[in-house]
């Protein structure tokens, strides 16, 4: 069986929107995309280069899935695992909306069929089924209990604006530590794996 990986660049105000560049996401009057790029660096490239070595299919937001298609296909490298990968292994779209994806092998699920196709999905692997991005389907996986393994990576700055991927009115659960390293550009890189509901004490005697 398979596992559901979720993989988030993040500030360290938590936010998750258009790390990539000024145009990937203005949604809300965002006005800082692009934040991740003066801290890219041979650490970061080196764990990319690991984690879509172990992927097996991707599950995207309608957003990302665009995003990806609009860039990906145009910067092709079989000898590179991470465009190799996403044009080649199989995508799944979450989305009510889009009916006709270009950029494959994909197939939409839409939100009713969604939890139940997870499930299908990774039981029929060995490997990862890999999300990437995807705020709003990563919040939902996130309040359903499908998110099997979380890798965030946080880089050194602050926007005080901004989406971000834990919402008020998530699920409070614990997670443990599997993995750390930090890059030479200051990015930390955190692997979580969720052990259940978060539990609650006191130091008073």
């Amino acid at each position: 069986m398979g596992k559901l990986t979720l993989t988030t660049f993040l500030t360290l105000d938590g936010v998750m929107q258009a790390p990539g560049g000024p145009e990937e996401d203005r949604s809300g009057g965002f006005a800082y995309g692009g934040w991740l790029v003066p801290f890219a660096d041979e650490g970061m490239g080196e764990f990319v280069t690991e984690l879509f070595g172990r992927a097996e299919a991707f599950l995207l937001g309608r957003r990302t899935y665009e995003i990806f298609a609009s860039y990906w296909p145009q910067h092709d490298d079989p000898a590179d695992p991470v465009p190799n990968k996403l044009n080649r292994l199989r995508k799944y779209v979450a989305s009510t909306t889009l009916k006709d994806p270009e950029w494959g092998p994909a197939t939409v699920v839409d939100g009713e069929q969604l939890q139940s196709e997870i499930v299908r999905i990774k039981d029929a692997m060995d490997g990862e089924l890999q999300v990437h991005g995807s705020g709003q389907l990563a919040q939902w996986l996130l309040a359903r209990d499908l998110v099997d393994e979380l890798n965030l990576l946080v880089f050194p700055v602050f926007l005080g604006a901004g989406r971000r991927l834990f919402p008020t009115g998530g699920l409070p659960t614990a997670f443990e530590l599997t993995a750390s390293r930090t890059t030479g550009s200051g990015t930390a890189i955190h692997t979580y794996r969720p052990t259940g509901r978060a539990s609650f004490g006191t130091f008073a005697d």
